[in-house]
């Protein structure tokens, strides 16, 4: 991952998950679908997107199988004590090291074990360097000064962090959520690829260490929590850098890119007509997104039922181009798009969405670029998904045009479509 771009990003986005990026409180998740489009449309290519939880490794491959979330360039677990990067979660041996100094995780539990006010989370919460519990909101205050008083006369130098109003985790004082990212900015700096821009988001109080990080911008989605709130209020209440947004969750953190003048922010998902629109920085990769809103749309009867759509469609693929099915089978790629007349509406008032993600792509020739990307379609509470690689022809006669050559489908692993008849592209 940190050879994937010749360049310092262009954009970093460093995102908190629960009710930041992800809002468990929109059964359509149509903020992060939104979010979705504009980083695979507009900024995958050149920036890199950077998942900071609270989360353990389980929970966060958990939360991946319940919502349509991106693949992010690195993750950030347990609160600031995991580093890994890109699809293989590898981990950062060098943040281990920093963590084990000062740290004894036998101390912090046998200290711990004396306070009937503490309840331990789950095992899968527990981690080398993370403690965590649950604590009442009017005794986390009180056990957390007398556990300060306590690892201090035993030596350690340990962070007691209290969030989302019943979370209390103990970790190494070089650990949280702002240390991983400054050790991250420390690394690319010494690389020669420090991010041009570094957008932060969260909304609970294991977030405040990300919005002290210098030269970052910040944003509190709406639906921040009082502590979070509280934080800045007391420490960064006159910094322009940080803004409460005014929208919840990832279509805060979409407001946010537009305050900040750090890119486009218009997602795909807010382009109606596309006939009448035109994405900024038109690209093979904007062009993935746009026609697979489309399919989306089609078979959820959002668009006209209109022979003109699928022959504008049909328009964008080479006469002779191929399309080579999951299932193996061989078919020509126009007569793919006509056979779309056959399911216009056939999700109509379900929950079908449709994203793509890791869009990438490389230009072999003057106008032709080769694409990789996954693309995974929700259909009530079952996820299908397969890798499709195809080759574009840009032409840029004045008006950007795509011209789809050749398209190769293979499903991913355990992902595959149990009625096969039904996956269309």
């Amino acid at each position: 991952m940190m050879k994937r771009l010749n360049a310092p990003a262009r954009l970093m986005i460093v995102s908190d998950l629960d009710h930041t990026m992800v809002d468990h409180h929109d059964p359509e998740n149509m903020s992060l679908l939104r979010f979705n489009a504009l980083w695979e449309a507009c900024y995958r290519h050149d920036s890199l997107l950077v998942f900071s939880t609270g989360r353990s490794r389980t929970l966060y491959k958990q939360l991946r199988k319940e919502k349509p979330m991106l693949t992010p360039d690195i993750t950030i677990m347990s609160v600031g004590t995991e580093i890994t990067y890109g699809t293989s979660m590898v981990p950062d041996d060098g943040w281990v090291e920093v963590l084990n100094q000062k740290w004894d995780r036998n101390t912090v539990t046998e200290e711990t074990s004396k306070f009937s006010e503490l309840t331990l989370q789950s095992e899968t919460e527990q981690r080398p360097h993370k403690v965590s519990f649950y604590v009442d909101k009017d005794k986390a205050q009180d056990v957390t000064k007398a556990l300060s008083e306590i690892f201090a006369k035993r030596g350690l130098d340990v962070k007691i962090i209290y969030s989302g109003g019943m979370d209390l985790d103990i970790l190494p004082q070089g650990a949280g959520k702002g240390q991983a990212l400054a050790y991250l900015h420390k690394k690319f700096k010494a690389e020669g690829k420090l991010p041009t821009n570094t957008l932060v988001c969260g909304d609970s109080g294991n977030d405040a260490e990300l919005f002290s990080i210098p030269d970052v911008h910040g944003v509190m989605v709406s639906n921040a929590q009082e502590e979070l709130l509280q934080w800045h209020a007391e420490n960064a209440k006159g910094n322009p850098k940080i803004i409460h947004a005014t929208e919840r969750c990832a279509a805060g953190i979409i407001q946010a890119i537009g305050h900040f003048n750090l890119g486009p922010n218009t997602s795909p998902r807010d382009i109606t007509n596309f006939s009448d629109s035109e994405l900024e920085n038109v690209s093979a990769s904007s062009e993935i997104v746009k026609f697979f809103l489309f399919y989306e749309r089609w078979r959820r009867a959002e668009v006209e039922n209109c022979e003109i759509y699928l022959a504008s469609v049909k328009a964008d693929c080479d006469a002779s181009g191929i399309l080579v099915h999951p299932s193996g089978a061989e078919l020509p790629l126009c007569g793919a798009i006509t056979g779309m007349r056959n399911y216009y509406g056939d999700k109509q008032g379900q929950q079908f969405r449709v994203w793509v993600d890791r869009v990438l792509s490389t230009q072999t020739g003057l106008d032709t670029w080769l694409v990789k990307f996954n693309k995974w379609e929700l259909s009530g509470d079952e996820q299908q998904g397969c890798v499709i690689t195809c080759i574009i022809n840009m032409k840029k006669d004045g008006v950007s045009r795509a011209t789809y050559m050749h398209v190769h489908e293979t499903w991913l692993e355990g992902s595959g479509a149990k009625d096969q008849s039904t996956w269309l592209f």
